[in-house]
């Protein structure tokens, strides 16, 4: 008999090319595999917010300035995207389930040990690896996605991930803003690792195999080079995965910025400001679901046009309304920006994925190096251009909407002369 949950036991570890075509007839349960992958893949949202309210207390903490404690952003970032280079050759060749599972794993044992950290050079550093091994459900995520469904449904799927990851956003930062109330931010990284280990025993016991052994990739170090540099080179992939990468850029710029500008310029509080970047970070469960309907009409590379469009009209409000003064029309102008993003960045990582002819993996991972390498450059422009005014964040987003809307003209020109 099989189980409620995502597959039964006997059929958890492998999974047939034919079984594919009709998951919830094979006791797939495709509503608590998404939920599970976007519960893994919400580790680097709950690994940035849940910790940004405390930004100020760690630099009093450990008697440093906020671009030191900014840094830990920046690297963590770093991780992210060197990690994911490091996990898609690995899980093309060993399968997603164990890669995924020893990610997760010290992921886990980093947060415990960021709590305890006794300098902050001891704290960036840990933060790199805890970016090194929180990608891994990042990857396999996408990975598993890609190994289940075609090209329309992936991005439907990707839009439902983003509605599970949506909630880290809005949930963490008011999380964080309350455990500072009544702890100091060790405590926050502390949750962390339990959140960690949770995900760590559902996926052992929930997450299927979706790579069964003959589709497995055995490629010497040589050959995955050439994988990369094959789909780097291939214009129908690296062009909608760089539009995309930038609309993450410019979200980033946010995430980065938004500590400082709120706290520091319009005297919110810790959880005030938790409770603002939620309402904000809603907008990305009500872009997925927009992006979800727009789906049944329309082909992923409209919706993505649609999308761009909107971000750079609004990136081009909020530097309008930072000019103003006006917290309520820069909270409006950013809602509008990070409600666009799934728009973007799933449809864009949709095409980008259709074209990884067998190595989803490879695919994915360098998906997240684009993805968070912008973030980490991002991030560190924005820490570097600090002067006491909300211009670098607002600058930056409007400043990678711009590259974005350049990359889809590029892209759609392309698409129009291979016809």
């Amino acid at each position: 008999m099989e189980r409620s949950g995502v597959r039964s036991q006997a059929a958890r570890n492998r999974m047939t090319p034919v079984e594919r075509t009709d998951l919830d007839a094979k006791g797939i349960n495709v509503a608590g595999l998404t939920l599970l992958l976007g519960a893994l893949t919400a580790f680097a949202p709950f690994a940035t917010d849940l910790y940004l309210p405390g930004l100020p207390e760690i630099a009093a903490s450990f008697r440093t300035d906020s671009g030191h404690v900014q840094l830990s952003l920046s690297v963590f970032f770093l991780g992210l995207a060197v990690g994911q280079i490091i996990y898609g050759p690995l899980i093309d060749r060993l399968g997603r389930r164990l890669p995924l599972l020893i990610g997760v794993a010290i992921f886990t044992v980093t947060s415990f040990l960021i709590a305890f950290a006794p300098t902050i050079e001891a704290f960036v550093g840990l933060r790199l690896l805890q970016g090194l091994s929180g990608c891994a459900g990042m990857v396999v995520g996408r990975a598993a996605v890609r190994d289940l469904f075609d090209e329309r449904e992936t991005a439907r799927v990707f839009s439902m991930l983003i509605t599970v990851i949506g909630i880290a956003p809005i949930v963490a930062p008011v999380l964080g803003g309350y455990v500072l109330t009544v702890s100091q931010w060790p405590a926050v990284f502390v949750l962390l690792g339990l959140f960690g280990l949770v995900c760590l025993a559902a996926a052992a016991r929930f997450l299927p195999e979706t790579l069964p052994e003959d589709e497995r990739n055995s490629a010497n170090l040589g050959s995955i080079v050439m994988t990369y540099l094959r789909l780097a080179s291939c214009r129908a992939f690296i062009l909608p995965a760089l539009v995309g990468s930038f609309a993450f850029g410019g979200l980033f710029s946010f995430i980065s910025g938004s500590s400082f500008v709120f706290i520091e310029i319009y005297g919110l509080s810790e959880q005030h400001y938790g409770w603002l970047f939620g309402i904000v970070a809603a907008a990305l469960m009500v872009g997925a679901q927009v992006n979800r309907a727009l789906l049944k009409t329309l082909e992923p590379r409209t919706v993505f046009a649609i999308g761009i469009a909107v971000s750079i009209a609004a990136a081009i409000a909020l530097n309008l309304a930072v000019a103003t003064g006006s917290l309520v029309l820069v909270v409006m102008a950013l809602w509008a920006i990070v409600g666009v993003i799934p728009l973007i960045s799933t449809n864009a990582m949709a095409i980008a994925m259709a074209q990884s002819r067998g190595n989803a993996g490879s695919a994915s991972a360098l998906l997240g190096l684009l993805q968070f390498g912008t973030a980490a450059i991002v991030s560190a422009v924005i820490s570097t251009i600090h002067n006491d005014t909300a211009y670098p964040m607002s600058g930056a987003i409007l400043g990678c909407g711009i590259v974005a809307g350049i990359l889809l003209v590029v892209f759609r020109m392309t698409e129009k002369n291979r016809r």
